[in-house]
């Protein structure tokens, strides 16, 4: 259970690297991103390898593994290309550009979902037991997290924020958000 107090203590370093973005304190972000993030994959490779075997299927191994695949192509993208790498995580720069196209066109927060996709295939691929406790904690915070950000962080961080939540769902994309994604994938398709 340790090591899902350690995953979670990753979640409020990546809360400390959103207040240190809203406090334009940009010397240390990428410490702190990097601190965040490797607190969180410490604790789900210690969970998946230090903990009771379940019984399942051999099949939900290889889905585990698709759905893994599937995760990093995805949050790559999201987080490592639509939004421009350098000034988000490693520029002392603490930068006020809103994205809005790729997959931020349909959603304000589609990193969650490709969390999500990780964690449920973490249970399949290791059949970890602790897995079954570790996946729907991430899972929460994770939200949380999102919540936070959406009402308290990015409004203050982004001036343009306020229009963006009233043209983009929070979570779940509607028809005119797939729609204005879309035309972001045509237009980037015809440069």
């Amino acid at each position: 259970m340790i090591y899902v107090l350690i995953g979670v203590s990753g979640y409020l370093v990546i809360l400390l690297f959103d207040i240190m973005l809203l406090k334009k304190i940009g010397r240390i972000k990428f410490l702190l991103w990097m601190l965040g993030s490797g607190l969180m994959v410490y604790s789900i490779t210690m969970v998946c390898l230090n903990s009771d075997r379940i019984s399942m299927p051999s099949w939900t191994t290889w889905l585990g593994w698709v759905m893994f695949g599937t995760g990093v192509i995805f949050i790559t993208y999201s987080l490592f290309i639509n939004l421009p790498f350098r000034k988000t995580y490693v520029s002392k720069d603490t930068g006020s550009t809103l994205i809005r196209t790729g997959f931020y066109a349909l959603c304000r927060h589609p990193g969650t979902y490709w969390v999500n996709l990780f964690m449920i295939s973490f249970i399949f691929i290791s059949k970890s037991r602790l897995t079954l406790v570790e996946a729907p904690v991430f899972i929460m915070v994770n939200t949380i997290l999102v919540i936070i950000e959406d009402r308290y962080i990015f409004p203050k961080l982004f001036p343009d924020y306020a229009e963006y939540q009233r043209e983009t769902p929070m979570l779940i994309p509607n028809r005119k958000s797939v729609h204005t994604y879309l035309e972001s994938l045509k237009r980037k398709a015809s440069i």
